[in-house]
Protein backbone atom coordinates (compact mmCIF):
# COMPACT_ATOMS: atom_id res chain seq x y z
CA UNK A 1 0.00 0.00 0.00
CA UNK A 2 1.09 3.49 -0.58
CA UNK A 3 -0.12 6.56 1.47
CA UNK A 4 0.27 9.98 -0.57
CA UNK A 5 0.94 12.18 2.46
CA UNK A 6 3.65 15.11 2.52
CA UNK A 7 5.28 13.82 4.90
CA UNK A 8 7.51 17.32 4.94
CA UNK A 9 4.75 19.01 6.50
CA UNK A 10 2.82 16.89 8.26
CA UNK A 11 2.68 19.37 11.40
CA UNK A 12 0.98 17.63 15.09
CA UNK A 13 -3.09 17.23 14.20
CA UNK A 14 -4.98 13.51 13.49
CA UNK A 15 -5.13 11.63 10.28
CA UNK A 16 -6.99 8.85 9.97
CA UNK A 17 -5.01 5.62 9.05
CA UNK A 18 -5.71 1.78 8.26
CA UNK A 19 -7.14 1.07 11.69
CA UNK A 20 -7.03 1.14 15.20
CA UNK A 21 -6.93 -1.45 17.69
CA UNK A 22 -9.99 -1.93 20.15
CA UNK A 23 -10.08 -4.54 23.52
CA UNK A 24 -13.61 -4.72 25.52
CA UNK A 25 -13.51 -5.55 29.29
CA UNK A 26 -16.46 -7.51 30.47
CA UNK A 27 -17.23 -9.95 33.42
CA UNK A 28 -13.79 -9.60 34.75
CA UNK A 29 -11.79 -9.96 31.77
CA UNK A 30 -10.03 -8.69 28.26
CA UNK A 31 -11.21 -9.93 25.13
CA UNK A 32 -7.96 -10.62 22.38
CA UNK A 33 -8.59 -7.39 20.63
CA UNK A 34 -9.34 -6.65 17.05
CA UNK A 35 -8.40 -4.08 14.29
CA UNK A 36 -11.16 -1.90 13.19
CA UNK A 37 -10.71 0.32 10.24
CA UNK A 38 -14.15 2.64 11.53
CA UNK A 39 -12.32 5.84 13.41
CA UNK A 40 -15.95 5.91 15.62
CA UNK A 41 -16.91 4.11 18.93
CA UNK A 42 -20.05 3.45 20.01
CA UNK A 43 -20.64 3.62 23.27
CA UNK A 44 -23.93 3.94 26.04
CA UNK A 45 -25.40 7.49 26.88
CA UNK A 46 -24.62 6.31 30.92
CA UNK A 47 -21.26 5.68 29.84
CA UNK A 48 -19.30 6.21 33.56
CA UNK A 49 -16.39 8.68 31.03
CA UNK A 50 -18.80 10.05 29.96
CA UNK A 51 -20.73 10.97 33.17
CA UNK A 52 -17.65 10.51 36.02
CA UNK A 53 -14.46 11.39 33.93
CA UNK A 54 -13.57 7.60 34.17
CA UNK A 55 -10.68 7.84 31.03
CA UNK A 56 -7.37 7.88 30.94
CA UNK A 57 -4.90 8.04 27.82
CA UNK A 58 -0.78 7.77 27.08
CA UNK A 59 1.30 9.22 24.40
CA UNK A 60 4.13 7.98 22.71
CA UNK A 61 5.61 7.34 19.36
CA UNK A 62 7.49 4.99 16.73
CA UNK A 63 10.04 6.11 14.49
CA UNK A 64 11.48 5.44 11.38
CA UNK A 65 15.10 4.91 12.40
CA UNK A 66 18.50 5.66 9.75
CA UNK A 67 18.97 2.66 9.11
CA UNK A 68 14.88 1.91 8.21
CA UNK A 69 14.17 -0.26 11.65
CA UNK A 70 10.78 1.09 13.53
CA UNK A 71 11.16 2.02 16.72
CA UNK A 72 8.89 2.50 19.61
CA UNK A 73 10.34 4.74 22.51
CA UNK A 74 10.00 3.19 25.75
CA UNK A 75 6.49 1.73 25.31
CA UNK A 76 6.93 -0.28 28.88
CA UNK A 77 7.09 2.93 30.79
CA UNK A 78 3.75 4.32 29.34
CA UNK A 79 1.92 0.62 30.08
CA UNK A 80 3.21 0.97 34.14
CA UNK A 81 1.69 4.66 34.28
CA UNK A 82 -1.73 3.87 32.65
CA UNK A 83 -1.56 1.22 35.28
CA UNK A 84 -0.98 3.91 37.90
CA UNK A 85 -4.05 6.28 36.11
CA UNK A 86 -6.44 2.87 35.96
CA UNK A 87 -6.12 2.34 39.48
CA UNK A 88 -6.57 5.93 41.24
CA UNK A 89 -9.68 5.78 39.22
CA UNK A 90 -11.13 2.27 39.65
CA UNK A 91 -10.68 1.05 36.09
CA UNK A 92 -9.68 -2.35 34.94
CA UNK A 93 -5.94 -2.92 35.21
CA UNK A 94 -4.33 -3.61 31.89
CA UNK A 95 -1.22 -5.43 32.22
CA UNK A 96 2.37 -4.36 30.61
CA UNK A 97 2.02 -7.22 28.48
CA UNK A 98 -1.05 -6.68 26.67
CA UNK A 99 -0.23 -3.03 26.25
CA UNK A 100 2.47 -3.38 24.82
CA UNK A 101 1.47 -6.41 22.64
CA UNK A 102 -1.46 -3.99 21.47
CA UNK A 103 0.67 -1.35 20.64
CA UNK A 104 2.90 -3.75 18.03
CA UNK A 105 -0.45 -4.99 16.58
CA UNK A 106 -1.32 -1.51 15.79
CA UNK A 107 1.59 -0.08 14.50
CA UNK A 108 2.36 -2.53 12.53
CA UNK A 109 -0.41 -2.37 11.23
CA UNK A 110 -0.09 1.08 9.91
CA UNK A 111 3.23 0.54 9.10
CA UNK A 112 2.80 2.85 5.57
CA UNK A 113 1.42 5.95 7.60
CA UNK A 114 4.93 5.94 9.72
CA UNK A 115 6.68 8.97 8.45
CA UNK A 116 10.37 8.37 6.55
CA UNK A 117 13.55 8.42 8.02
CA UNK A 118 14.52 12.12 7.13
CA UNK A 119 11.52 14.18 8.07
CA UNK A 120 11.23 14.66 11.24
CA UNK A 121 8.17 12.69 11.60
CA UNK A 122 7.02 9.65 13.81
CA UNK A 123 4.04 7.83 14.08
CA UNK A 124 2.30 8.96 16.85
CA UNK A 125 0.51 6.43 19.37
CA UNK A 126 -2.10 7.20 21.81
CA UNK A 127 -3.80 4.35 24.12
CA UNK A 128 -6.68 5.41 25.67
CA UNK A 129 -9.04 3.52 27.98
CA UNK A 130 -12.27 4.72 29.37
CA UNK A 131 -15.69 3.49 31.18
CA UNK A 132 -17.98 2.52 28.64
CA UNK A 133 -20.56 0.31 31.12
CA UNK A 134 -23.87 2.58 32.15
CA UNK A 135 -24.18 3.89 35.34
CA UNK A 136 -26.29 6.78 36.67
CA UNK A 137 -25.08 6.75 40.48
CA UNK A 138 -21.31 7.59 41.05
CA UNK A 139 -19.36 3.99 40.63
CA UNK A 140 -17.15 2.36 38.38
CA UNK A 141 -18.39 0.78 35.66
CA UNK A 142 -19.09 -2.96 34.50
CA UNK A 143 -17.08 -2.70 30.90
CA UNK A 144 -14.14 -0.80 30.00
CA UNK A 145 -12.84 -0.28 26.37
CA UNK A 146 -9.26 0.19 25.85
CA UNK A 147 -8.15 1.38 22.12
CA UNK A 148 -4.59 2.16 20.60
CA UNK A 149 -5.26 5.12 17.63
CA UNK A 150 -2.06 6.12 15.97
CA UNK A 151 -1.44 9.05 13.33
CA UNK A 152 1.74 9.92 11.64
CA UNK A 153 2.79 13.11 13.19
CA UNK A 154 5.83 16.12 11.87
CA UNK A 155 8.24 17.75 14.40
CA UNK A 156 6.82 20.76 16.53
CA UNK A 157 10.15 22.57 15.45
CA UNK A 158 11.32 22.75 11.70
CA UNK A 159 15.07 23.76 11.26
CA UNK A 160 16.01 22.64 15.78
CA UNK A 161 14.97 23.94 18.44
CA UNK A 162 13.07 27.38 19.04
CA UNK A 163 12.67 28.95 22.26
CA UNK A 164 9.40 30.43 23.34
CA UNK A 165 7.99 32.90 26.05
CA UNK A 166 6.06 31.22 28.84
CA UNK A 167 3.10 32.73 31.76
CA UNK A 168 1.65 32.28 34.78
CA UNK A 169 -1.90 32.63 34.68
CA UNK A 170 -2.69 33.30 38.09
CA UNK A 171 -6.13 32.20 39.85
CA UNK A 172 -6.34 28.59 37.92
CA UNK A 173 -4.53 25.23 39.32
CA UNK A 174 -3.59 22.00 37.11
CA UNK A 175 -4.32 19.63 39.94
CA UNK A 176 -4.57 19.99 43.55
CA UNK A 177 -1.62 18.92 46.10
CA UNK A 178 -3.47 15.56 47.27
CA UNK A 179 -5.18 15.25 43.67
CA UNK A 180 -5.00 13.05 40.46
CA UNK A 181 -2.01 15.61 39.05
CA UNK A 182 -0.06 12.38 39.05
CA UNK A 183 -2.05 10.41 36.42
CA UNK A 184 -2.59 11.23 33.38
CA UNK A 185 -6.34 11.08 33.05
CA UNK A 186 -8.55 13.14 30.38
CA UNK A 187 -10.02 15.53 33.17
CA UNK A 188 -6.84 16.74 34.11
CA UNK A 189 -6.65 18.54 30.49
CA UNK A 190 -9.94 19.62 30.06
CA UNK A 191 -8.93 21.72 33.37
CA UNK A 192 -6.04 23.26 31.47
CA UNK A 193 -7.73 24.72 28.47
CA UNK A 194 -9.31 27.89 30.18
CA UNK A 195 -5.77 29.23 31.01
CA UNK A 196 -4.01 27.61 28.11
CA UNK A 197 -6.30 29.55 25.91
CA UNK A 198 -5.82 32.75 28.03
CA UNK A 199 -2.59 32.26 27.64
CA UNK A 200 -2.40 32.28 24.34
CA UNK A 201 -4.80 35.66 24.08
CA UNK A 202 -2.11 37.23 25.66
CA UNK A 203 0.56 35.55 23.25
CA UNK A 204 2.06 33.10 25.27
CA UNK A 205 2.23 29.39 23.59
CA UNK A 206 2.83 27.86 27.01
CA UNK A 207 1.47 28.79 30.57
CA UNK A 208 3.35 27.10 33.72
CA UNK A 209 1.31 26.35 36.84
CA UNK A 210 2.44 26.55 40.39
CA UNK A 211 1.48 24.52 43.76
CA UNK A 212 -1.90 24.72 44.17
CA UNK A 213 -1.47 25.04 48.16
CA UNK A 214 1.06 27.92 48.72
CA UNK A 215 1.35 29.09 44.99
CA UNK A 216 4.97 29.30 45.93
CA UNK A 217 6.99 26.43 44.38
CA UNK A 218 6.78 25.64 39.90
CA UNK A 219 4.61 22.58 39.51
CA UNK A 220 4.28 21.93 35.58
CA UNK A 221 3.78 23.81 32.39
CA UNK A 222 0.14 23.23 31.04
CA UNK A 223 0.86 20.10 29.11
CA UNK A 224 4.62 18.98 29.88
CA UNK A 225 7.13 18.93 33.22
CA UNK A 226 9.35 21.67 33.89
CA UNK A 227 12.87 21.36 33.22
CA UNK A 228 15.99 23.55 34.01
CA UNK A 229 19.58 23.93 33.63
CA UNK A 230 21.59 25.33 36.84
CA UNK A 231 25.18 25.26 37.06
CA UNK A 232 25.65 21.48 36.48
CA UNK A 233 22.51 20.93 38.05
CA UNK A 234 19.41 19.36 36.08
CA UNK A 235 16.96 20.99 38.30
CA UNK A 236 13.22 19.30 37.95
CA UNK A 237 10.33 19.79 40.65
CA UNK A 238 9.26 17.31 42.78
CA UNK A 239 5.95 17.49 43.52
CA UNK A 240 2.63 15.02 44.46
CA UNK A 241 0.22 16.92 41.94
CA UNK A 242 3.10 16.68 38.91
CA UNK A 243 2.40 14.14 35.79
CA UNK A 244 5.91 11.41 36.16
CA UNK A 245 7.30 12.72 32.82
CA UNK A 246 8.99 9.79 30.40
CA UNK A 247 10.86 12.00 28.18
CA UNK A 248 12.16 14.20 31.80
CA UNK A 249 13.07 10.87 33.02
CA UNK A 250 14.29 9.98 30.37
CA UNK A 251 16.82 12.95 29.92
CA UNK A 252 17.38 12.89 34.00
CA UNK A 253 19.38 9.53 32.76
CA UNK A 254 21.43 11.68 30.09
CA UNK A 255 22.30 14.24 31.94
CA UNK A 256 23.55 12.01 34.59
CA UNK A 257 25.26 10.30 32.03
CA UNK A 258 26.39 13.60 30.50
CA UNK A 259 28.13 14.77 33.72
CA UNK A 260 25.32 16.78 34.92
CA UNK A 261 23.79 16.34 38.85
CA UNK A 262 20.00 15.65 38.64
CA UNK A 263 18.36 17.42 41.63
CA UNK A 264 14.67 16.44 41.79
CA UNK A 265 13.44 19.12 44.58
CA UNK A 266 10.84 21.61 45.18
CA UNK A 267 11.65 24.79 42.92
CA UNK A 268 10.76 28.10 44.16
CA UNK A 269 9.12 30.42 41.88
CA UNK A 270 11.75 33.56 42.80
CA UNK A 271 14.37 30.70 41.35
CA UNK A 272 13.23 31.22 37.50
CA UNK A 273 15.78 34.32 36.69
CA UNK A 274 18.29 32.16 38.13
CA UNK A 275 18.29 29.36 35.94
CA UNK A 276 20.71 29.49 33.02
CA UNK A 277 18.14 27.76 31.01
CA UNK A 278 14.44 26.56 31.61
CA UNK A 279 12.52 24.74 29.30
CA UNK A 280 9.32 22.15 28.76
CA UNK A 281 9.25 18.60 27.99
CA UNK A 282 7.34 15.78 26.84
CA UNK A 283 6.76 13.18 24.15
CA UNK A 284 5.02 15.58 21.61
CA UNK A 285 8.13 17.52 21.39
CA UNK A 286 11.11 16.45 23.50
CA UNK A 287 11.80 20.07 24.87
CA UNK A 288 11.01 23.38 24.31
CA UNK A 289 13.22 26.11 25.38
CA UNK A 290 11.73 29.15 27.74
CA UNK A 291 13.52 31.84 27.28
CA UNK A 292 11.49 34.21 30.05
CA UNK A 293 8.62 33.63 32.40
CA UNK A 294 5.37 36.43 32.93
CA UNK A 295 4.86 36.80 36.52
CA UNK A 296 3.04 38.67 38.12
CA UNK A 297 3.37 41.48 35.34
CA UNK A 298 7.19 41.08 35.52
CA UNK A 299 9.15 38.98 32.51
CA UNK A 300 11.70 36.53 34.34
CA UNK A 301 14.88 36.14 32.08
CA UNK A 302 15.15 32.38 32.36
CA UNK A 303 18.10 32.21 29.95
CA UNK A 304 20.76 33.98 28.18
CA UNK A 305 20.70 35.03 23.95
CA UNK A 306 20.19 31.48 22.25
CA UNK A 307 19.93 27.32 23.09
CA UNK A 308 22.22 25.93 26.04
CA UNK A 309 24.72 23.82 23.99
CA UNK A 310 23.79 21.19 26.98
CA UNK A 311 20.16 21.58 26.71
CA UNK A 312 21.24 21.28 22.51
CA UNK A 313 23.08 18.37 23.45
CA UNK A 314 20.43 16.76 25.25
CA UNK A 315 18.22 16.65 22.53
CA UNK A 316 20.31 15.61 20.32
CA UNK A 317 21.02 12.89 22.17
CA UNK A 318 17.42 11.68 22.74
CA UNK A 319 16.84 12.06 19.06
CA UNK A 320 19.67 10.38 18.38
CA UNK A 321 18.35 7.28 20.49
CA UNK A 322 15.08 7.20 18.85
CA UNK A 323 15.69 7.57 15.34
CA UNK A 324 18.59 5.17 15.65
CA UNK A 325 21.25 7.71 15.04
CA UNK A 326 23.50 7.10 18.53
CA UNK A 327 23.86 3.89 20.71
CA UNK A 328 20.87 2.59 22.36
CA UNK A 329 22.85 2.15 25.58
CA UNK A 330 19.71 2.16 27.89
CA UNK A 331 17.89 -0.08 26.05
CA UNK A 332 14.76 2.18 25.47
CA UNK A 333 14.02 1.08 21.93
CA UNK A 334 11.95 -1.65 21.15
CA UNK A 335 12.41 -3.03 17.46
CA UNK A 336 9.68 -4.29 15.43
CA UNK A 337 10.74 -6.81 12.81
CA UNK A 338 8.47 -4.68 10.02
Amino acid sequence: MSVDLDWDNLGFEYRDVACHIKYTWKDGAWDAGELVEDPYVKIHIAATSIHYGQAAFEGLKAFRGVDDKVRIFRPEENAQRMQKSSERVFMANISEEMFTDAVDRVVTANTDYIPPYGTDGALYIRPVLFGTGPRIGIQPADEYTFIVLVTPVGAYYKGGLNAVDAVIIEGYDRAASEGVGSVKLAGNYAASLMPASIAKAQGYPINLYLDSKEKRFIDEFGTSNFIALKGNSYVTPCSPSVLPSITNKSLMTLAEDMGMTVERRPVEVNELAEMDQVAACGTAVVMTPINAVMYKSELHKTSGEGIDERLQALYDRMTGIQYGREEDKFNWCKTLDI
